[in-house]
């Protein structure tokens, strides 16, 4: 349950220190705790070895101790071939200190949605939203097929310009901190492009998924993923996820979990939704999820507001023959799987600098390439 429903005692983290607030936020919201594992599984770890001393992005060289630090690193993890080969922490995060992880979340979702799926909870994703939320007949997603919101293509207008203090993602968030409901927000979207012709990235489309996980399920997103997720993985240490004043998970991009656990996840998928042995999400949604098909989802699309690079089912395709993906939250939080090299890499960040565009120590193209040049490393 959150842990007050008092609207006025609510205070904005944004408008605190970023460093302290994104690794407090349970100071901040309401909170609703996902237990640790009773027998976590511990990654095997070896003495942190030397990072890449540079690398290369559009012609610049950075150095990549210099970089991290520039893009406000609170927390980095390096795997390889199942071990962790590096480990890090600075501005105040520690390795049991849980740092929110912004649209990363949506990944989280998205397993959760296959695991329904496959219980039968919900039948296709090619049924529409409202058969499952008729609270959203006459809004912009009555008609759209589940599948559609997934990838991000929904056709629903929603303006994600964090730095315009008057963008709808900024509505939605004051709202959020000031206890109204997202659902009730949702209600309140209008249509812009036909369903699945255009991919334009809108979080409130992963808010209607959670809710139709909820009324599928009649479970909280909080007691399915420490079910389903948290404690068949292993996790070291308890999360907790932000909500809003009616209860409701933060579904786009309120957990908030420690280091080595996000990587869990990350591990999971590397290897397809099985867990040393047991198939935790089914292998086709594993696959269907980080498999763009329709053109307006590949890396290369002039049909998508992020041209450079895909979108799956609420993962981020990295262009290349590797068969990069990842989890993406604002102010650089990373979740990074190359299954060719066998590398995972996780960044808790607090970018100060992230709402500028010309910003490289902001740019997620950038960062992979400093992703790359780790997964590439010999040992």
């Amino acid at each position: 349950m959150p842990k007050t429903e008092n609207a006025a005692a609510y205070k904005d983290p944004m408008k605190e220190d970023i460093e302290y607030s994104f690794i407090h936020m349970d100071e901040y919201l309401p909170i609703k705790m996902v237990e640790k594992a009773e027998l976590p599984f511990v990654f095997p770890q070896l003495e942190n070895r030397a990072l890449p001393a540079d690398f290369v992005h559009n012609g610049t060289t950075y150095n990549t101790l210099q970089y991290l630090d520039s893009s406000y690193t609170q927390g980095f993890l390096f795997i390889k071939n199942g071990t962790i080969r590096y480990e890090n922490y600075w501005r105040g995060q520690e390795e049991d200190i849980q740092h929110i992880s912004w649209s990363m979340a949506k990944s989280y979702l998205s397993a959760l949605f296959g695991i329904a799926m496959e219980e039968g909870f919900i039948k296709s994703i090619d049924q529409t939203v409202d058969e499952y939320l008729p609270e959203l007949k006459g809004s912009g997603y009555e008609g759209v097929k589940i599948k559609d919101v997934l990838q991000m293509s929904s056709g629903v207008m929603f303006d994600e310009t964090y730095s315009d203090p008057e963008s709808d993602i900024n509505r939605y968030w004051e709202g959020f901190v000031s206890g109204e409901s997202q659902d009730e927000f949702a209600g309140t979207l209008i249509n812009e492009t036909p369903p699945g012709t255009y991919n334009k990235y809108v979080s409130i489309d992963t808010d209607v998924l959670g809710m139709i996980l909820v009324n599928a399920t009649g479970r909280s997103l909080t007691d399915y993923l420490q079910e389903k997720i948290w404690k068949p993985l292993g996790a070291e240490f308890d999360a907790y996820w932000i909500a809003d004043g009616k209860g409701m998970e933060m579904a786009n991009g309120g957990l908030n979990a420690c280091l080595r656990d996000y990587a869990k996840l990350g591990r999971l998928y590397l290897n397809k939704g099985n867990w040393n042995g047991k198939q935790i999400v089914p292998q086709d949604w594993c696959e269907a999820s980080i498999s763009p098909t329709e053109e307006h989802l590949q890396p290369g699309s002039k049909n998508s507001s992020d041209p450079g690079i895909g979108y799956g089912y609420q993962w981020w395709i990295v262009d290349g023959n590797e068969g990069e993906f990842m989890a993406i939250g604002v102010f650089n939080q990373h979740i990074y799987i190359n299954p060719t090299t066998n590398t995972i890499i996780v960044k808790n960040s607090a970018n100060k600098g992230y709402y500028d565009s010309k910003n490289p120590y902001a740019s997620t193209r950038t960062h992979i390439e400093l992703y790359r040049k780790m997964a590439h490393m010999k040992d």
